[in-house]
């Protein structure tokens, strides 16, 4: 099935509000150049605003880092998916392994939040990945049925709007990155898992890469037949970096 390639920026806690609209106009404004692709960039919070304000008119989407799985109510300090929908988001990154890690989101609690950003009209983008001593230990695809769990019951129903990012872990922000056959190998095991429960979706579902892309490494990564595109760190807080990406995916 022919699915569309999907880049994404993840700016984690990085930047100004003049560095954002900075950044947000460059990519913007170069954003045309791929018709072929879908383009989104993740910012900050507190950077939404400016950034949805410089990608009003471009083809480049606006999304959010994580949010809340409750609709509203006393929750200091969370961001619910209705908000960030009304800002202007159309994606959401869920269970991202910094927030796994740091912020002990659960499997559990991961599956909440994209049943929220579904209900909100986003889409989540689910991140799943293993440890540097989980790989080594042989435990990668056991780890990654574990993640998946919440999402292969019943048929995959929390699936249908998703889209999957796989990052090893051990390749984030430390300049190591899976060889393009080792990221072929997880993505296809993802989609080999889906399908045991709903073949169709195993077809249509975009599974990302993530860990340490870079504009030398993504084509590469790219060509691979299961990865549909990357979800983008460090890479991603430079504009010209983050467009020779795209158009590796292009």
């Amino acid at each position: 099935m022919d699915r569309r390639p999907l880049v994404v920026g993840n700016w984690k806690m990085h930047g100004s509000i003049a560095s954002a609209r900075a950044l947000a106009r460059a990519v913007a404004s170069r954003g045309a150049a791929y018709p072929n692709i879908d383009i989104a960039i993740c910012p900050p919070f507190l950077h939404l605003g400016v950034v949805a304000h410089e990608l009003r008119s471009s083809r480049v989407e606006l999304g959010a880092q994580t949010l809340s799985e409750f609709e509203h109510g006393a929750y200091t300090g969370e961001i619910a998916a209705a908000m960030l929908s009304d800002i202007g988001c159309h994606w959401v990154i869920v269970g991202h392994s910094e927030r796994r890690a740091l912020f002990g989101d659960s499997i559990f609690a991961v599956a909440a939040k994209s049943e929220a950003a579904v209900a909100a009209g986003l889409t989540p983008i689910i991140c799943v990945g293993e440890t540097l001593v989980e790989r080594k230990n042989g435990t990668t695809n056991e780890l990654l049925l574990e993640q998946l769990r919440p999402f292969t019951e019943n048929g995959c129903v929390r699936l249908h709007k998703a889209v999957i990012a796989y990052e090893p872990v051990w390749a984030i922000g430390t300049g190591e990155t899976a060889s393009p056959n080792e990221a072929q190998e997880v993505h296809e095991f993802i989609r080999a898992t889906i399908a045991k429960h709903n073949a169709p979706l195993a077809d249509s579902i975009r599974l990302l890469y993530g860990g340490s892309v870079k504009p030398d490494n993504a084509a590469e990564l790219f060509a691979m037949s299961d990865v549909d595109g990357g979800l983008i760190g460090g890479a991603s807080l430079k504009a010209e970096d983050f467009m020779q990406i795209c158009g590796a995916a292009s």
